[in-house]
């Protein structure tokens, strides 16, 4: 709890305070590349930010809460009740219900990656400055004052635009994209719950299916912010790479691909058994070996001065062997098998 509260602080302030001073990058006279039209508002987009914050927020949590609830009712028309990782509290008796605990830990997970990706995100732009394509048409230089008589001349620091410093502001923290950054990190994270959680049968079209429609939306929301002309190409491929190694991440190593924590002791315990030292075992001789070896010692006449390492035996020798051990035939029986 107290880490989810310091990652909510720190997220407000890089969102809404003026706590972190962005870099102020410069730029060339009449530069192409941040000379595009201004597309409006946020809210004008056809992605607006209530929308993608409301699905990013709210999917997750629908999906989640649905699917625990299923899996529970499973195990329990299944009678597999017991095996369900429980959480002691108090002595022996009191346990939290698995549907709670599983529900809480991977809702709490999810908010605290979400909350992380847009400290990350806040941080790049801080840090970078970059400025969006539509840049020029909202600072407005006065290229005459500059004296941009060339283009390569560059022009650096605030005094060079005459817009509104609000948008301006706005204007100079595109990278990485926040939006294909949260979007990318729902549609992950949802996608891996989805493929590790739900094992039910006939499900082997409907969840590729289900994965690939969330992450084009992910992906569709990037290609939005550049078709819009409010992010460049780097900036949503950047915002990718962050949401989906936030998720990956917490996926893998926190939450250990949504496996119980019955399943976490068992594996810890097969690793114990593989690290523990080898044992080995004397060899036991069976009944057969020890039947066959009398009756090889009573067939075989060992001769006064015979070297106990004399290699070979008769043909005779050998026919005895064979035909004692395949017919049966008991040790009070050698000499009328020699003949």
């Amino acid at each position: 709890m107290v880490i989810m509260a310091g990652t909510v602080m720190l997220a407000y302030y890089f969102e809404y305070t003026d706590t972190f001073t962005v870099n102020v990058q410069g730029f060339f006279c009449h530069d192409s590349a941040y000379r595009k039209p201004y597309p409006g508002p946020e809210d004008s987009s056809a992605v607006p930010p209530v929308l993608l914050y409301s699905l990013a927020a709210g999917v997750p949590v629908l999906v989640i809460i649905v699917g625990e609830t299923a899996v529970f009712c499973l195990q329990l028309a299944t009678r597999d009740f017991e095996n369900q990782e429980k959480t002691i509290l108090t002595g022996d008796c009191c346990y939290i219900n698995p549907l709670v605990r599983r529900t809480v830990r991977f809702l709490g997970i999810y908010t605290f990656g979400l909350f992380a990706t847009d400290i990350f995100v806040n941080a790049g732009q801080v840090v970078t400055g970059n400025l969006a394509p539509h840049f020029l048409a909202l600072c407005k230089p006065n290229y005459t004052a500059l004296g941009c008589q060339q283009y390569t001349q560059f022009i650096s620091g605030e005094e060079a635009c005459t817009g509104n410093p609000d948008l301006i502001m706005r204007a100079r923290k595109t990278f990485p994209s926040k939006e294909a950054a949260l979007s990318v990190y729902a549609a992950m994270y949802l996608t891996m719950y989805i493929t590790n959680t739900i094992k039910a049968k006939g499900t082997r079209l409907a969840k590729p299916v289900l994965c690939l429609g969330l992450m084009c939306l992910a992906f569709l929301t990037g290609l939005n912010r550049v078709a819009e002309y409010r992010n460049h190409w780097s900036d949503v491929i950047a915002g990718f790479l962050v949401g989906i190694s936030i998720a990956v991440f917490l996926v893998v190593c926190v939450v250990n691909n949504f496996k119980g924590r019955q399943a976490e002791n068992e594996h810890i315990h097969m690793d114990n058994l593989a690290q523990m030292p080898m044992i080995s075992i004397p060899r036991v001789e069976s009944p057969l070996e020890k039947v066959t070896s009398v009756q090889v010692s009573q067939i075989q006449p060992i001769e006064n001065g015979q070297e106990e390492n004399s290699q070979g035996r008769s043909f005779k020798d050998c026919l005895a062997r064979l035909f004692s051990w395949i017919m049966g035939i008991s040790h009070c029986e050698p000499h009328q098998l020699r003949q």
